[in-house]
């Protein structure tokens, strides 16, 4: 029997899970998205065009490659509905190539506008939010009131959406949204009507079957591990969990399942919205990074705040998700560097940490940096790993040494073609 191999992100998101995704397709029968919602924005870049998705696994673009959205996924019709007409524009049938899960649970009108009110009650103090309602709908999955995909299929459907709404407006109370809330209704059930193509399956039985039947299986992983509800920076994270214990829940798979883990890093580091980010640069290099790496979230546009890798962090995911080979995202980005530095340690009232302590958000953390000598080339390209300079493969040399794991596929621009996999053995 085959097993699942995972693909995550090991830093806060935005690490470039969709354009490996996309590489290493062709090796895979079938891609899974195991968890989150449309927050999550996965860039490919091919044939000189730029495709962004939120829901849709990174596999649509490789044909006789299966789609599955597992029942860990929240989904908006709306925003699914966008991301499949875009696809049929450009000739991709996605209705032959997409499956979903029937327990995979609905963002509703009211879960957005729920995110809304709860972002500006918290003030100061939000979390910086997407505000597609993902937090309400995980919460009313794990209260027991949520509406799944399955449901649609009910006689009683509407009034399953009914009980939900009324619900939710006792929280709203008197805060103004009906306006919102009618436009938003109505594209909402035409939205399901569009979905209603589709085929719903019971996901764990498909994986499983699929696999038993020596089917090749990747899971697909949504935002970062630092984001993972109960691992992450707490509680500037997001609803689910972004690491590979998610496949377990998020797809049905066993925990003696699952194959190799990938996980993507960053040549740096860049986080979203608020919360503790300890080795951040708020300054011109800070600044340069985010120029050069066109570093804005693929979903909200927002400004990515940038810094130099975290060692602590990064050692601490590879830990949580039993990491067995990474990738290093955007190393071009730092070509223009002199010196690249590295923290390696936290600061913390003069005691040294070299792993990721509990109470982040309120500790004075000052992040110890190694320097290291750039390598000051253009790698954009590099067509093999043999003609890189000497000073990028000390960076790699050094990261793996430090890591314990080794770095199998080096990207050095955003097109699937700028990605070079590293002959290594495997831990």
């Amino acid at each position: 029997m085959e097993k699942v191999d995972v693909l995550l992100g090991l830093q806060w998101g935005d690490e470039g899970k969709g354009k490996i995704v996309d590489v290493v397709t062709p090796k895979y029968d079938i891609i899974a998205r195991f968890q989150g919602g449309p927050n999550a924005g996965h860039t490919l870049i091919f044939d000189d065009k730029k495709y962004v998705l939120h829901t849709i696994p990174s596999g649509i673009f490789r044909d006789n490659t299966i789609n599955v959205i597992g029942n860990g996924v929240v989904i908006d019709p709306i925003i699914i509905k966008d991301e499949i007409d875009k696809l049929e524009a450009i000739g991709i049938d996605v209705a032959s190539k997409m499956l979903i899960s029937k327990k995979a649970h609905l963002i509703v009108p009211t879960h957005k506008i729920l995110d809304k009110y709860s972002e500006e009650q918290k003030g100061k103090n939000k979390i910086g939010s997407t505000l597609k309602g993902i937090g309400p709908t995980y919460m009313d999955k794990t209260g027991r009131n949520g509406l799944r995909m399955g449901d649609s299929l009910a006689t009683n459907f509407k009034e399953k959406y009914d009980a939900l709404q009324e619900k939710h407006k006792t929280i709203l109370g008197d805060y103004d949204y009906a306006e919102l809330l009618s436009e938003l209704e109505i594209k909402w059930f035409e939205a399901m009507e569009f979905m209603s193509k589709f085929t719903l399956i019971d996901s764990e039985h498909y994986i499983n079957n699929a696999m038993a039947e020596g089917k090749t299986v990747l899971a697909e992983g949504a935002q970062g591990t630092m984001l993972d509800v109960d691992f992450g920076t707490y509680p500037f994270v997001t609803s689910s969990n972004t690491v590979t214990a998610g496949t377990c829940t998020g797809l049905g798979v066993a925990p003696n399942r699952i194959g190799e883990v990938v996980g993507i890093f960053k040549a740096y580091c860049t986080r979203v919205g608020s919360g503790p980010f300890p080795s951040e640069l708020d300054n011109e290099v800070g600044e340069n990074i985010r120029q050069i790496g066109h570093e804005f979230g693929a979903t909200t546009g927002r400004d990515r705040r940038c810094g130099w890798i975290d060692l602590p962090a990064l050692k601490y995911a590879i830990m949580i998700n039993g990491a067995t080979q990474l990738a290093m995202m955007k190393a071009d980005v730092l070509d223009t560097f002199d010196t690249i530095e590295v923290c390696t340690h936290y600061d913390i009232d003069g005691e040294m940490y070299d792993y990721f302590p509990y109470d982040i958000n309120s500790l004075n953390i000052k992040p110890v940096y190694k320097k290291i000598k750039g390598w000051n080339t253009d790698l954009t390209g590099l067509m093999d790993m043999a003609d890189a300079p000497k000073e990028f493969m000390d960076y790699i040399t050094y990261l793996e040494g430090e890591l314990n794991v080794p770095i199998t596929i080096v990207s050095v621009g955003p097109d699937r073609k700028q990605t070079l996999m590293r002959e290594v053995e495997l831990v």
